[in-house]
């Protein structure tokens, strides 16, 4: 909503929602910071990985998605170093593309994931969710469930 609405000249109304749309990350912080905000959450017993989606990556909205995860008492949320997951939307559900995405995929992200067999795995997109779960047979999570895991009742 933030660029293809404006690339796709639907004039000043989806110009003004493009500039007000918001990951749901960068809302919470938002919401956080502004003390609207203040869930209180049960200590993580896990470490937290997290993989930056491409999108958060093109917004900036991967410190948010950080600082959120920073609430749960004895997160602390390691930032997965990594580039794109290699399935890049539909691309790597594609037969011609299966094997350069699995390599993209191996070059960062799931050796990272490997080398942490306890910790959750956070990762908002779910191409994402999927090139994980196929190269390391595990669960990634989108960032509303892992705080939901651990709010307190």
């Amino acid at each position: 909503m933030r660029d293809e609405a404006l690339q796709m000249g639907l004039g000043p109304k989806a110009e003004l929602v493009s500039h007000q749309a918001q990951l749901l990350e960068e809302f919470l912080s938002k919401e956080q910071k502004a003390g609207r905000f203040a869930p209180r959450f049960k200590e993580s017993a896990q470490p937290i990985l997290v993989h930056g989606h491409c999108h958060q990556k093109a917004f900036a909205a991967v410190s948010p998605a950080l600082d959120l995860l920073r609430l749960i008492p004895n997160a602390s949320p390691q930032l997965i170093e990594s580039s794109c997951c290699g399935m890049a939307g539909s691309f790597g559900y594609e037969v011609e593309h299966i094997e350069a995405s699995k390599q993209m995929a191996e070059l960062s992200l799931l050796p990272s994931i490997r080398k942490h067999p306890n910790a959750w795995v956070v990762a908002d997109g779910t191409s994402c969710r999927h090139q994980i779960a196929d190269g390391t047979k595990r669960d990634a999570i989108h960032i509303a469930r892992i705080l939901e895991d651990h709010l307190q009742p």
